[in-house]
């Protein structure tokens, strides 16, 4: 199945869980606990008042060398945005690509994530732990803050 048959399938639409394809184009669903979605939520509400250009979304689809994949929450440029709106999935990351933690997560298989964003054009890459600790990496690896947005706190706690 490719990306554009998934997002065609009427029956996967209403699905309460995040989607992507694996290298081997079979679905990877992953459901979101309550606690996953307020620290996206959270950390989208943050980003928005942190950066006043470009775009914060969520569940972006992105075209890596391991097919498609869907970051919890991206920053990306109108430049960017204006080049890749009329796809289906973007050919490019969006320069900061941030996965949320759930149960079902392994921090090996954010840390690949990782990988791939980077190697798909994202300038930064975030993980939040499911308690709140956000790691900031580029290309030289893991920062002491995010170089796009320095005012984001390592740390947060959602109301």
């Amino acid at each position: 199945m490719d990306w554009e048959q998934v997002c065609a399938d009427p029956s996967l639409k209403d699905l309460p869980y995040k989607i992507e394809l694996n290298e081997w184009s079979q679905i990877v669903m992953s459901p979101a606990s309550i606690r996953h979605v307020i620290l996206q939520d959270y950390i989208s509400s943050l980003l928005k008042s942190l950066l006043n250009k470009g775009r914060v979304l969520q569940e972006f689809p992105v075209a890596t060398s391991e097919n498609i994949k869907a970051p919890d929450v991206v920053w990306i440029s109108d430049e960017l945005l204006a080049q890749v709106r009329d796809e289906t999935a973007s050919p490019t990351a969006p320069e900061l690509c941030i996965e949320v933690m759930s149960p079902g997560n392994t921090k090996k298989q954010q840390l690949h994530k990782k990988e791939l964003y980077l190697e798909a054009g994202a300038k930064e890459v975030w993980i939040c732990s499911e308690e709140g600790n956000v790691e900031f990496y580029d290309q030289s690896g893991i920062l002491e803050k995010s170089k796009i947005t320095p005012g984001f706190p390592d740390w947060i706690k959602p109301n």
